[in-house]
């Protein structure tokens, strides 16, 4: 007997009578069944979200921002009415309590009275948080109250974007106020630095005017004294006056001259010098103290001026009479030498104006530069300041408030969350399909024990029976998948084969376990299931689960059919589905092998389960 003669005799003994062709149809719907209807339910369940029934409690007073009334508790709340995610029902307080309380509503969002007042409050000087209040009841669902929680984080942080968005609204329209107020600072230091070039001009000229008096007040002190040491000469030289009367007349005549222009003038040098001081805002003491030296200086010069002219007088008058020289010698001795005291004072009065000049002079440069460095700094710091309109300014705001966009660059899809458990429940599916195909069929022909010697055909006519109609189970459950269900398949014919080889491969492992145990192993093969159902990293990722767990996952079969059945099916990496494949096709190896030993064992040895045979298998 051939293996496809074996195959066909299994085939007509499953379907020898009307019920057991139903019962092979049931069986081979069971894959389909479980799968199908599963994903089927969680097709795609976060499209239905609205359809969750949710309260909205706003008992927000609101709060008065810049003179304006606001209300964030309303606004939020038509904000989340609007975009319709749940279905939001917005009620009193009581009304929420008791509808969450009796399954009315999943869970209920509470905006409470001083929710405005503290959203505004992080500008003032008592900061605190907003509170929003949730509330759930895990007895109406635990994943309802799991997505409000997600949804109030979202609320949040909705919240938080438009506070910060409408801070920072304030805060570069401030700024916009303060550039305005630098600009027009910046035209105030302009004319300061004006005035201070000005200032500075007239204070040179001041030092120069100031520099020139001390000269010429040096030189007539000097010329005084030269003066002064003449009479000294005509005052011992009585004697020779009276030959050298008309030299001494002119002499005389030239001194009065002199004198009598630095008395006319010194009134008015000194007037200059006060005015000019003054112009420069030098200290009110300092030009005190220069009025009363030129005060004394003009007056010793008029004396000194009424002297040498009296001196001139009587010079003149020598024709008259020499008796008269000595006496008008000693005069304008006398009256030189307070000249030239006089001259001298002034000369250290003007010297000492010079230097304040000068000091005024360099003290105004430094307020020239000091007010250049002013309006430099101030145009530096309008340039720093931009310049941006009210419409560029709600774009800042706005990225201000909420700085990152997150792109979701995914190398590969699910789509949706049915289609994301599709891998799992495919697998899973599988497994018990042909776990329940072993109710009915025949592990190993004892008919073919009995006439043939040849384990390794017992064997492959033992697996491929079940795998045969595993594959047909897997035709269905693909169908209805990627047709009923619409899920997205980025390698169809990659996936049917992937699934087909997870068929085989559960096949000849729970042919293995029936042929060594029985019903036992049949038992067994259920307690694999479990196993493999919690260790296969269908739902969250299997590196969540305890450690020795977590080790099965890299050991039992059904793990590498999820994830090849994952890779074949988002397009994912083929060379990590063509591995997957490859430990499934070891396990097939492998579980072959054992069950091909335990039918040589059968072939030659009897046991007592073969005499007091198992009501499986």
């Amino acid at each position: 007997m051939k293996i496809p003669q074996m195959i066909a005799a299994e085939f007509r003994r499953l379907t020898a009578s009307p019920m057991s062709i139903v019962a092979l149809i049931a069986l081979m719907c069971v894959p389909v069944l479980y799968g199908g209807l599963y994903l089927w339910a969680n097709q795609n369940p976060y499209a239905n979200l609205d359809r969750i029934p949710a309260a909205i409690v706003v008992d927000d007073t609101g709060t008065t921002i810049d003179g304006k009334s606001v209300n964030y508790g309303d606004q939020v709340a038509d904000q989340l009415i609007e975009d319709g995610s749940f279905q939001w029902h917005r009620v009193a307080s009581g009304s929420a309590a008791s509808g969450v309380d009796d399954s009315k509503y999943d869970f209920s969002i509470t905006f409470p009275s001083d929710f405005s007042s503290a959203l505004a409050s992080a500008s003032g000087d008592s900061p605190r948080r907003a509170i929003v209040t949730l509330t759930t009841n895990d007895t109406n669902s635990y994943l309802a109250s799991t997505i409000g929680t997600q949804a109030a984080e979202k609320i949040r942080t909705s919240i938080v974007k438009q506070v910060n968005e409408e801070a920072a609204q304030r805060f570069l329209l401030g700024l916009a106020d303060i550039r305005s107020s630098l600009v027009k600072a910046v035209d105030g230091a302009d004319q300061l630095v004006d005035g201070s070039a000005t200032a500075q001009s007239g204070a040179s000229q001041l030092a120069d005017g100031t520099a020139q008096l001390a000269t010429g007040s040096q030189t007539l002190a000097d010329k005084l004294s030269q003066l002064s040491a003449g009479a000294a000469q005509v005052s011992d030289g009585a004697s020779r006056v009276a030959a050298g009367n008309d030299q001494l007349a002119a002499k005389a005549t030239q001194a009065g001259q002199v004198a009598a222009k630095l008395a006319a003038d010194a009134p008015a040098v000194g007037q200059d010098l006060i005015a000019r001081l003054q112009a420069a805002h030098v200290d009110p003491t300092v030009i005190e103290q220069v009025q009363t030296a030129l005060g004394d200086i003009d007056g010793k010069v008029q004396s000194g001026n009424t002297q040498i002219q009296s001196a001139v007088g009587q010079v003149n008058q020598l024709a008259s009479g020499a008796d008269q020289v000595a006496s008008g010698a000693a005069q304008v001795a006398s009256g030189s030498s307070q000249a030239q005291a006089g001259a001298s004072q002034l000369a250290t009065g003007a010297a000492s104006a010079a230097a304040g000049s000068a000091q005024l002079r360099d003290g105004l440069t430094t307020l020239h530069d000091g007010t250049t460095q002013l309006r430099d700094g101030l145009v530096k710091g309008v340039s720093q300041i931009p310049d941006n309109s009210p419409s560029l300014q709600k774009k800042q705001a706005s990225t201000i408030a909420d700085p990152v966009n997150l792109h979701n660059d995914s190398i590969t899809s699910a789509g949706t969350y049915g289609a994301g458990l599709a891998p799992f429940f495919v697998a899973l599916a599988g497994w018990i399909g042909i776990y329940a195909l072993f109710l009915i069929v025949k592990p190993v022909s004892r008919r073919a024990i009995t006439a043939l010697h040849s384990p390794v055909k017992i064997t492959l006519a033992g697996w491929l029976t079940p795998g045969l109609l595993g594959a047909v189970q897997m035709v269905g459950l693909f169908a209805i998948v990627a047709g009923a269900l619409g899920f997205a398949i980025h390698n169809p014919l990659g996936m049917f084969g992937m699934m087909a080889l997870a068929s085989l491969t559960f096949a000849s492992i729970i042919l293995a376990l029936n042929v060594w145990l029985g019903s036992v192993g049949q038992f067994l093969g259920l307690v694999l299931m479990v196993l493999q159902l919690v260790t296969a990293g269908g739902t969250f990722p299997w590196q969540t689960l305890p450690g020795p767990l977590a080790a099965l996952h890299h050991v039992l079969p059904m793990s590498y059919a999820v994830d090849g059945i994952r890779q074949l099916m988002y397009g994912g990496n083929p060379a990590t589905a063509w591995a997957d494949a490859g430990v499934l096709a070891l396990w097939m190896l492998i579980a072959l092998l054992v069950s091909a030993i335990g039918v040589t064992r059968m072939t030659h040895f009897r046991t007592l389960r073969d005499l007091r045979p198992s009501l499986i298998g």
